[in-house]
């Protein structure tokens, strides 16, 4: 009898196997091609729909990375994480602390600006763009990072703040009474005791930031003027115009360069975001 259960059981996990992996191949598929296409010729490109290239070149990768300026990708590559890195950091400490407010104390019209909070969530960030732009030039401020990091120091990205207090929300206040009964304050009882809870949560935030920051165009777009402080999305965009021909192998070739800091972030952080839905942040 165990046996005939067994069979349909197998046979279900084929069937949902077989489906799986034809999805996992359509949607790797543009990224194997990707790949594939950096270490091919320009006519090879655009004659050939197989991802496998003809003979493995790097010329794409040398030239690519030299740039058409006086720049290596270097240079933008760290100027991507002279804006990422920074943003992060403010960005972990502005939710952490609004988050927290808004999950644990009481205080007047708690639940109205709550509400305006997840409402500007709606808000299309095209919106936003002219009178933050003039604000900024008021402040001299263009050409440099301080429009792409200072917003977030002030828990501008509200998604976040949501994503954390619907965390708090879910995790006992046992430890925390029994923290402020010890004589915790409120800043120390959310360094020791949530900031640690919050750890899945956190971990999520900052891939999200990371891998929405390096591949923001728009705010760099209308922000940077000088070609020396572009980051890696801007110098994409500048190697496929700066000439009428493009060698479309070296854009290729940086673009799969560049997509390498999101995937390695994304994979070591994978664990936690598992961890984080399986456990909602509660060891035990």
């Amino acid at each position: 009898m165990n046996s005939s259960h067994a069979h349909p059981d197998r046979g279900a996990r084929l069937i949902r196997f077989t489906a799986l992996l034809c999805v996992a191949v359509v949607m790797l598929y543009p990224l194997l091609w990707l790949i594939g296409a950096s270490f091919k010729s320009n006519a090879e490109i655009f004659t050939e729909a197989g991802f496998w290239p003809s003979r493995f070149s790097l010329d794409a990768y040398a030239k690519g990375w030299k740039t058409s300026t006086e720049y290596t990708f270097a240079t933008y590559f760290l100027n991507s994480f002279a804006i990422v890195v920074p943003r992060i950091i403010v960005t972990v400490i502005s939710c952490v602390l609004v988050a927290y407010a808004f999950a644990r104390f009481e205080f007047f019209a708690k639940k109205f600006l709550f509400s305006v909070m997840v409402g500007t969530m709606m808000l299309p960030l095209i919106v936003l763009r002219l009178p933050q732009y003039l604000m900024f030039r008021e402040l001299g401020w263009l050409d440099t990072y301080l429009p792409l990091i200072l917003p977030s120091a002030f828990a501008t990205d509200t998604f976040f703040v949501f994503m954390l207090v619907q965390f708090l929300r879910g995790i006992p206040r046992d430890m925390e009474e029994a923290a402020m009964i010890d004589g915790c304050n409120a800043l120390q009882l959310l360094w020791h005791i949530i900031v640690p809870l919050l750890k899945p949560a956190l971990i999520s935030v900052v891939v999200f930031q990371f891998i929405w920051t390096m591949n923001d165009f728009m705010g760099p777009l209308i922000y940077l003027s000088s070609v020396e402080n572009y980051p890696v999305s801007l110098a994409l965009k500048m190697s496929i115009g700066a000439t009428e021909e493009v060698d479309w192998a070296n854009v290729i070739a940086i673009s799969v360069v560049a997509l390498i800091p999101s995937v390695a972030v994304f994979f070591m952080a994978q664990k936690h975001f598992i961890e984080g839905a399986a456990s909602s942040g509660i060891k035990g």
